[in-house]
């Protein structure tokens, strides 16, 4: 009966998906259970028990230290509670350490979080079963990029960050693709961050006659500029990118500034209905939670048709809580998982033009 119920909270398209030859699978869940992580953990397991649950699969919890101390003692226990897959992975050290076992095991895994193009790389080059069901470390700029270049063609645009690594890399690479196309910003600039008003940097932004501005920084410092903007009766429309899901700023955000996100999964509607079934036992599809759904959800999916299991991840659409995912023959999602989201009446949600 709880069977039945969760299939049609969840829909047929998900559920479809799993033939009954995969039932019984073992899948490791690698993440964090102490520390500053243990939270971000626990996300992975309930999404991902949840998932296994509901198709008659068990999941086994293995702790993920986050330091040089995992060691081999993640393979170690995926290998040794017969796992066929294992997801989580929130940090690079132990997935790294692992790698090469699971390899030899035949034992795909699944990262949630970890980024590294270096060791993607080396997974591609050694063979490891190395998928990532995060975004790659050029998504970000790949889809900035792709909006800018698809509505800001006519106007004149500035590109400006604050210093950090990550917001600097971030406009270099937009600033480098854009001119190989042919868009060149008319004002390009660095901010000083964590100020109370940006006026001054408003009012060059003003003299440039720019109309567009993408922003490298965090959440708090474009909403103060916009703010400023908008309080100097400036027709300016702002762009960020994934630093704007942070925490909720001093200063309100303005209406209509956008961001490169990932979207909020649960507002879906492939996660409407697991976010509402898991939302009676208690879970609140937060973070990590419908993502580790979904890659156990794939892999039951894939396990089912039978045949080499990271083989069968390449290449195929598999439905899930956070959308149709699939992998390329680069083991990346082969669709760019960021949007362009907009601010509307307190909250981020999808752009009209998406």
């Amino acid at each position: 009966m709880r069977t039945a119920f969760l299939a049609s909270l969840l829909g047929a398209s998900l559920f479809a998906t799993l033939p009954a030859g995969a039932a019984g699978l073992t899948f490791a869940v690698v993440a964090p259970t102490e520390g500053p992580l243990a939270i971000l953990g626990q996300q992975v397991r309930d999404g991902a028990r949840f998932a296994a649950q509901a198709n008659g699969d068990t999941v086994v919890e293995i702790p993920e230290a986050c330091d040089e101390s995992d060691g081999a003692a993640i393979s170690k226990a995926i290998l040794a509670a017969d796992a066929v897959a294992a997801v989580g992975f929130l940090c690079t050290e132990g997935l790294a350490a692992a790698l090469p076992a699971l390899a030899e095991a035949k034992v795909p895994a699944v990262t949630l979080s970890v980024r590294s193009g270096i060791l993607m790389e080396d997974a591609l080059k050694k063979n490891w079963p190395l998928f990532r069901l995060a975004p790659g470390p050029k998504a970000e700029a790949d889809k900035a990029v792709e909006v800018i270049v698809r509505d800001w063609k006519a106007e004149p645009f500035a590109l400006i960050d604050d210093g950090t690594i990550h917001a600097r890399e971030l406009v270099e690479t937009i600033r480098l693709r854009l001119e190989e196309v042919g868009m060149k910003a008319a004002f390009v600039d660095t901010y000083r961050p964590a100020q109370e008003q940006q006026l001054t940097l408003v009012r060059r932004l003003a003299q440039t006659g720019v109309t567009r501005v993408f922003v490298g920084g965090d959440r708090t410092d474009i909403a103060v500029i916009a703010r400023d903007a908008k309080g100097e009766k400036l027709a300016l429309a702002f762009l960020g990118g994934e630093a704007l899901m942070g925490a909720d700023p001093l200063a309100p955000m303005t209406d209509g500034v956008a961001a490169i996100a990932l979207p909020d999964y649960p507002a879906l509607p492939e996660g409407k209905a697991v976010a509402a079934a898991m939302k009676e036992q208690g879970i609140f599809a937060e973070g990590y939670v419908l993502p580790a759904h979904a890659a156990v959800t794939a892999l039951a999916t894939a396990a089912g048709r039978g045949g080499d299991l990271a083989a069968a991840l390449s290449g195929t659409p598999f439905a899930t809580a956070i959308g149709t995912v699939a992998f390329g023959a680069d083991h990346e999602l082969a669709e760019n998982p960021y949007r362009l989201l907009v601010w509307r009446a307190g909250a981020f949600v999808p752009a009209e033009t998406e």
